[in-house]
């Protein structure tokens, strides 16, 4: 079977074209020799899969090795690590069958390959549903935690944190098995892209109010020892660049993607867009890069955490 370079399929039949959603075929045909076309190499797909496997394993052990780390953010953090591994994990195999599958090695077993792959996308859609709802969640999480501290223990327990995870995860399964059944269908598509735009709208609001607060606390400190001016302007500018990070990050890696799923609605057969739709592999490669960035702002921070990876590592069990 051959083909020009493996486009990931999560919107279409594997086996109507195996380049992608049959709505672009025309779209990228439109296109002239002015579009950009940034090839991501499979090998990139499989060593960005490798490591963001190898580093969310790491998170989900430690939390599940350390006691201390057996709380409701915590929960959420192993959660997400857990949906960033499998949105990994999925696309390297959805890669590594599209690859056997040049090789012609699976040309008599077209059903099985049918039902593997729809398989396949499924995780891949549930474990990225569910790591924009896991992120959604620890967002909440700290918001609650600033905001209502004196109460953030009644109010965010353990039972209440594993009923929300539960929610999620079946959330996540059933919204993406209709998603892959139903792919072709505006209405989905149109779902998905009010979802991400929610989360997005939720973190903004959520993070942006928690820094106005966290910038308050600190300017009253100020006032107590008399040094405003220095610590509002270390704050400010320290505070800006988490934010930034957090929220920017986030959009770049998630941003392209969902782009791409609202231009699929709004301009399928339009030589520009034909031209945006080429790059679907860099925007997975993009999230990819997000499941390995996500440890790192939200895992690795918590010093027991670290001390614990450091346990693991050196196989102190």
């Amino acid at each position: 079977m051959p083909m020009q370079e493996p486009q990931r399929r999560l919107l279409g039949p594997f086996n109507s074209t195996c380049t992608g959603v049959p709505h672009l075929e025309l779209s990228a045909n439109q296109t002239g020799p002015w579009c950009l076309h940034v090839s991501i190499p499979d090998g990139l797909f499989l060593s960005l899969g490798l490591v963001s496997l190898v580093e969310n394993v790491l998170v989900v052990i430690s939390i599940a090795k350390n006691q201390n780390l057996h709380s409701p953010m915590y929960y959420f953090i192993c959660c997400l690590a857990l949906s960033d591994l499998l949105v990994s994990v999925s696309i390297v195999l959805e890669t590594t069958l599209i690859l056997v599958l040049e090789a012609g090695s699976l040309a008599t077993w077209v059903t099985v390959v049918q039902q593997l792959d729809n398989v396949i996308d499924v995780l891949i859609c549930g474990s990225m549903v569910s790591s924009l709802c896991f992120l959604g969640a620890i967002a909440v999480d700290r918001y609650i935690s600033i905001f209502y501290a004196l109460r953030y223990h009644s109010i965010v327990t353990l039972p209440w944190a594993r009923w929300a995870i539960v929610a999620i995860w079946v959330a996540s399964i059933s919204s993406s098995t209709l998603f892959v059944a139903y792919y072709n269908h505006t209405a989905v598509l149109l779902c998905l892209v009010t979802f991400f735009l929610a989360t997005l709208a939720l973190m903004v609001v959520l993070y942006v109010h928690m820094l106005a607060r966290a910038h308050q606390h600190a300017q009253a400190i100020a006032q107590l020892h008399k040094r405003q001016h220095l610590v509002h302007h270390g704050f400010r500018l320290k505070g800006a660049a988490t934010l930034t990070i957090l929220l920017g990050i986030f959009f770049l890696c998630w941003g392209p993607f969902f782009l791409y799923l609202t231009l699929i609605v709004l301009c399928p057969k339009h030589p520009t867009c034909g031209c945006f739709f080429k790059n679907l592999n860099l925007f997975l490669a993009l999230i990819i890069f997000n499941s390995i960035v996500d440890p790192l702002i939200y895992a690795f921070r918590s010093q027991e955490l670290r001390m614990t990876l450091k346990e693991v590592l050196l196989c102190s069990w």
